[in-house]
């Protein structure tokens, strides 16, 4: 991996862009659930203090409601741990903060405790793959929590208010179960079928990797769904067709491969990349015809708008080696559930472990908090964790991603702040007004964010600066300079941190990456070639490329974009993945997913 004959030349110093992280994209196709859960999950906790007469505590259940934001992409067996365990951190991170604010009033004490929470949930969220919105949520709050006026027997009572909001975020967001219990397999099912259609529409690089994500995530997902049921069986065999396309236009990008019939009817392939041919999966089917198999596009998005309706799921006709595809999943699915949990803690202890590298945007987290914590305190502000947390928002897997979203943010802040200036007055003419724009922010906040991160903190900012008017009213001159004077801070002070940390171990990922693809590919092909394969050898093999080829494209994207890096050995990387494409592919033709071709022409 570190032959300098496969390095190509590139420069430690990248361009960063000005205007491609300002572009809106599509709206995430499930947008409106964690939007509708945020604003149940706010509305009923702000709701009962405003009859109690205590919207003053609005901050502690404000702590447990965002954690409805969480989970959303995942099954609801899945759903219902991960949540708990949102709400569990949340609860220790308010815990820190609230004993903290109540033991000392020393500005500088609590910026750096502020810095070291946002480094510890950075590195906690990214090692358990939590998903969006990710650590700045937790991070938001508890810095919050440490500029707030607080007495050591008050924090009981607050954490009890936090505890009872993030059970309303559980039920809200587990809830949906009862309704339909299947809904994240059939949108993960639904994205895998697109994605493999768009793939066999337009065959290249970007779209290979996209599909096999999706079909990867698919898989994931019905695996952590529970025990099979007779819609999850279905969903599967949708999935097997998605990747049986993407295995045939892995097979008909590279022409130059041939494929033999040997006994049972299953292709045997010494060397995947010299022993499959075209003709194995035949030509691009039509609308709603199946060739060797393998539906076409048409067919697969037509899956897709069902699979995602609400109507029953449509029963695909049994691709070739369906019953040995199930079987494997059952078998690898029953392994999970002894395996879940203990995987989950090893996935924490590497991230805390000296060469992990996720600890170098540890240090870059909490170096780039401290420091605008410390600028904003020095210029005068009065809650320097504004700073702070714009800060922590920036950090992203990479330097280039860390930039874009220091345009991001700047730009939405200080947009929101006209919103904020706009909306002050009619939020100040009642309790119920405060409440009602509070919610409409969060909703407006998420219905946004996909879009592009800037338009939704347009919405963002004002919530948070809406928030302050529960515990009394302030100077609107005030709020506003405070926070446009923050977020130049918070931005500028966080990309030079994160120019100036270097994470050279992510090429060392990158690396490794490669190294465990080249380990799969071998494992994957020494299967094939035995004589007989037991369905779950084919299966877990499968898997195991499939994870580590998605792994490495991962790995190699944050490398891309990272500065002051050795250079990374890019023809090597796309020799891997082109190769273990094609070792996939071969996969699929010895299950039975491909319809092996006939030997010299004849059938």
């Amino acid at each position: 991996m570190s032959d300098s004959s496969i390095r190509t030349r590139q420069p430690s110093v990248r361009r960063l862009p000005l205007v491609g992280p300002l572009r809106l994209t599509r709206p995430s196709d499930m947008w409106f659930k964690p939007a509708l859960s945020v604003v149940v999950a706010s509305a009923v906790p702000n709701l009962a203090l405003f009859a109690f007469g205590r919207l003053d505590l609005v901050m502690y259940t404000m702590a447990g409601s965002l954690c409805a934001l969480y989970g959303h992409s995942l099954p609801y067996a899945r759903r219902a741990g991960t949540v708990a365990g949102v709400v569990v951190g949340m609860l220790v991170g308010m815990a820190i903060s609230l004993v903290t604010a109540s033991l000392t009033d020393s500005t500088a004490v609590l910026i750096a405790v502020g810095a070291l929470l946002a480094a510890g949930q950075k590195v906690l969220c990214d090692a358990t793959r939590i998903g969006p919105p990710g650590p700045v949520i937790f991070t938001f709050v508890t810095s919050a929590a440490l500029f707030a006026p607080q007495h050591l027997g008050q924090v009981p009572g607050h954490l009890a208010l936090t505890a009872a909001a993030g059970a309303v975020s559980w039920l809200v967001t587990v809830g949906p179960a009862l309704l339909r219990r299947e809904g994240p397999e059939r949108r993960a099912t639904a994205r895998a079928l697109a994605a493999a259609a768009a793939y066999a529409d337009d065959p290249g690089h970007r779209t290979r990797h996209a599909a096999a994500a999706a079909v990867h995530t698919a898989w994931q997902t019905l695996l952590a769904a529970g025990r099979p049921t007779p819609v999850r069986r279905e969903l599967e065999r949708l999935v097997v067709h998605a990747e049986a396309a993407l295995a045939r236009g892995a097979l008909g990008a590279h022409p130059g491969v041939h494929a033999r019939r040997v006994g049972g009817g299953h292709a045997r392939t010494a060397d995947p990349d010299s022993e499959l041919a075209p003709s194995a999966v035949g030509t691009r089917t039509g609308d709603h015809d199946l060739e060797a198999g393998v539906a076409g596009p048409d067919r697969l998005r037509a899956w897709a708008r069902q699979t995602r309706a609400r109507g029953p799921v449509p029963t695909p006709p049994p691709a070739p080696g369906t019953a040995e595809e199930l079987f494997g999943i059952d078998a690898e699915r029953a392994a999970r559930r002894t395996a879940g949990r203990r995987d989950a803690r090893r996935a924490v202890l590497r991230a805390l472990a000296p060469g992990s590298p996720l600890l170098p945007i540890a240090a870059r987290t909490f170096i780039g908090c401290a420091l605008a914590g410390y600028v904003s305190m020095a210029v005068g502000v009065g809650r320097p964790y504004w700073a702070i947390v714009t800060a922590a928002s920036l950090y992203q897997a990479n330097v280039t991603l860390s930039w874009n979203r220091a345009l991001q943010r700047t730009l939405g802040n200080l947009l929101g702040v006209l919103v904020f200036a706009a909306v002050l007055p009619v939020s100040r003419t009642s309790s119920l007004a405060l409440i009602g724009c509070c919610l409409f922010f969060n909703f407006a906040a998420e219905a946004l964010i996909t879009r592009n991160y800037w338009l939704g903190s347009i919405a963002v900012t004002p919530m948070a600066l809406l928030v302050l008017e529960f515990g009394g009213t302030h100077p609107a001159g005030e709020l506003i300079g405070d926070r446009v004077l923050d977020t130049v801070i918070g931005a500028a002070v966080g990309i030079l941190a994160a120019m100036a940390v270097t994470n050279r171990r992510a090429t060392g990922r990158l690396e490794r990456a490669l190294a465990a693809t080249d380990r799969a590919r071998a494992h994957a092909v020494q299967t094939i070639a035995a004589p007989a394969p037991a369905p779950v050898a084919l299966d877990a093999a499968r898997r195991r490329l499939t994870g580590s080829l998605v792994e490495l494209r991962e790995a190699g994207d944050t490398a891309a974009g990272e500065w002051w890096q050795r250079a990374l050995p890019e023809e090597h990387i796309l020799a891997a993945e082109q190769a273990g494409h094609r070792t996939l592919a071969a996969t699929a033709t010895r299950q039975g997913l491909i319809a092996p071709a006939p030997e010299n022409g004849a059938v």
